[in-house]
């Protein structure tokens, strides 16, 4: 499935000036900036709220989001909407996307089973996620576990040694000036699938939910 050499990138995708996240979702409807689009049904773009407060990002989209070409609507996302409740963050103000927009997979059988996606992918994706945050310019940013953190702050994040704390962008981003936004935090937590894996699912609801809490604060704040 990997082609050779280095993926050209997202950049010449994305339109230089965009006005909405909608002219952003259609440009990247044609993006062949890695390999990943050559087997993945669709790009699977953000989507929420225009002038979001918070934006969660996650990995990539799963297998049911690339059939249905949204973000979180599969089982991880189902859980991830109730943690969202449970924590007190209107739905109003959040918008959600992925660090990587096409689904990467190992066909087998009749399955596709997920792979997380390379460094490669996060680098060449990550123009999408620039315009994104250059359009929202959220207060907030939940990085929902290690891809999604490492595309925005580096390969040496890990979520274990920074998850639950609001951490000031500029100081933590790897590329702060792709972010023109001042006030921007970022706070870590698992992904949502994480907690479906969990031998004790009801212990990391709970944590996710605590973690989701402090985000909910700051935005009330």
């Amino acid at each position: 499935m990997p082609g050779t050499g280095a993926p050209a990138g997202a950049q010449q995708w994305v339109p230089p000036r965009p006005h909405s996240i909608d002219e952003l979702k259609e440009a990247a409807a044609g993006c062949r900036g890695c390999e990943l689009y050559e087997n993945a049904t669709q790009t699977v773009f953000g989507r929420g709220a225009p002038h979001a407060k918070i934006v969660f990002v996650g990995e990539q989209p799963g297998d049911v989001e690339d059939q249905k070409g949204l973000p979180f609507v599969g089982p991880a996302g189902r859980l991830l909407r109730d943690a969202v409740d449970d924590a007190g963050i209107d739905p109003a103000d959040l918008y959600i996307t992925n660090a990587v927009k096409h689904f990467r997979f190992e066909p087998r059988g009749s399955r596709r089973i997920h792979q997380t996606p390379g460094p490669a992918h996060i680098t060449a994706c990550r123009p999408w996620l620039v315009s994104e945050f250059a359009l929202l310019k959220p207060q907030i940013v939940v990085l929902l576990g290690a891809t999604a953190g490492k595309a925005l702050l580096g390969p040496s994040f890990r979520v274990t040694r920074s998850r639950g704390q609001l951490m000031p962008w500029p100081a933590s981003a790897e590329h702060p000036e792709d972010f023109p936004v001042t006030e921007i935090q970022a706070l870590a937590t698992i992904h949502p699938s994480a907690v479906l894996r969990a031998d004790d699912r009801d212990a990391a609801y709970r944590g996710l939910v605590d973690d989701l809490k402090v985000a909910a604060a700051a935005l009330a704040a």
